[in-house]
């Protein structure tokens, strides 16, 4: 997102808590992620000692944002499970194997929000569903509004960063192997976090 000039407006602190005021009107309507300018990330501990860092690099998203009753505002993410990235190739097949996320049965994630609130300045909250294989389970991200802008094609957008922590076992990932030192090979929280860019509907 640093391709384009971003702005804000600065929220006066008076307006912490509240909904978003007409300073962010422009931004109501709907949105589609653009996954060229966006990254959907995930770390994980690795032998106690370091983390893995990954991302999946083809998915879906659409955002409907309401700039003055923030609450109103929705998303809905498919991510397409195959295109798991690590750098490492043996790795990212193991992952996509029955040990962990199963790709060609459970060929997709998805997240769809079941409410959003303002938490304060330019820093919001949003509740979901995320459905991993066979398992869905409610998950909370933090996100923070980064600007708008019209690029040089004209198209107008939007950026946020949001982060999310979840644990993997709870969504069937339990694959996992002992260490000789003791603890274990791969940690049960996994930090998901979010950079994106979406362009406005016409």
């Amino acid at each position: 997102m640093g391709l384009f000039n971003r702005t804000k407006t600065a929220t006066p602190a008076t307006a912490v808590a509240t909904p978003a005021g007409p300073d962010l009107a422009h931004l109501t309507g709907d949105w589609t992620i653009d996954t060229t300018h966006s990254e959907v990330a995930f770390s994980v501990r690795h032998a106690m000692v370091t983390n893995v860092k990954g991302r999946f690099t083809e998915y879906d998203g659409k955002l409907h944002l309401d700039g003055t009753t923030p609450g109103n505002s929705s998303a809905d993410l498919v991510i397409k499970v195959a295109s798991i990235d690590t750098n490492q190739a043996q790795r990212d097949e193991h992952l996509r194997t029955g040990d962990f996320f199963a790709a060609e049965a459970y060929p997709e994630i998805r997240f769809r929000s079941t409410s959003a609130e303002r938490r304060h300045g330019d820093t919001y909250r949003m509740h979901g569903e995320l459905t991993i294989k066979d398992t869905t389970r409610p998950v909370v991200l933090d996100l923070e509004y980064t600007g708008s802008a019209t690029d040089a094609y004209g198209a107008e957008r939007v950026g946020f960063e949001g982060s999310a922590v979840l644990d993997r076992t709870a969504f069937g990932l339990t694959y996992n192997a002992a260490l000789e030192t003791g603890g274990v090979l791969i940690g049960e929280k996994v930090k998901l976090s979010f950079d994106i860019s979406a362009v406005k509907a016409a």
